[in-house]
């Protein structure tokens, strides 16, 4: 495994700060070197490496599967809920955990879980959100890691109409990290758009990290 603390380049250091209105958001491509990326993003993309799920959500009447896998883990007796889907928490794997503690260095925050997507291709997706659920706290600190395939990342202000805000878009790389603080949940939304698997034809790992707060009544 090489050295994932020996990370330091002129080219991998640098760290953006977009000016969005009501949101603080941090973007850092070169968060992890490449090498450790596809170290990474090949022990969990290994058949039994995660347990991966895909859900059904109801959708103008009718049950869809959602487009894509994903997965829950976190520290124990750790359920969480997004889109009506309930999760419960599978225990930190070595390399989760390993990961986990390089995230935590980087955003300066514990977390004590985190969401796994897997996006097999373009076809996959994940449709306008926040991550705003009650467990995470007013003002939630989420840490997004990719690894694998290029995907674009999209921003909308929730009163973009009247406010006349343009959508904001980002290629998250692999080995980045995108943090979003304070307020980004309350004002803004996000999604992961489909596109051509001529465009996207790789998968891409996600791990969203969070830190439950409490546990609604």
């Amino acid at each position: 495994m090489p050295d994932l603390f020996d990370h330091h380049h002129p080219d991998l250091a640098a760290t953006f700060r977009p000016s969005l209105p009501g949101a603080d958001l941090e973007y850092r491509p070169g968060f992890i070197k490449p090498e450790v990326a596809k170290c990474w993003f090949d022990e969990l993309m290994q058949e039994g490496a995660i347990e991966w799920r895909q859900d059904r959500i109801r959708m103008y009447g009718r049950e869809v599967l959602i487009p894509r896998l994903n997965a829950w883990y976190g520290d124990a007796r750790l359920d969480y809920s997004y889109s009506g889907i309930p999760m419960r928490a599978r225990p930190w794997s070595g390399l989760l955990a390993e990961i986990r503690d390089r995230v935590e260095e980087g955003a300066g925050t514990r977390f004590t879980s985190v969401l796994i997507n897997l996006y097999r291709d373009g076809n996959d997706s994940v449709a306008w959100h926040a991550d705003d659920e009650p467990e995470l706290g007013r003002q939630p600190v989420i840490a997004s890691l990719s690894l694998g395939a290029e995907r674009e990342f999209q921003m909308r202000h929730r009163r973009w109409r009247e406010n006349g805000l343009a959508t904001f878009k980002i290629a998250l790389q692999s080995g980045s990290l995108l943090i979003m603080r304070g307020d980004t949940q309350r004002n803004w939304l996000h999604q992961v758009p489909k596109r051509s698997t001529r465009t996207v034809s790789e998968p891409r790992v996600n791990l969203t990290f969070r830190r439950i707060c409490h546990f609604p009544a």
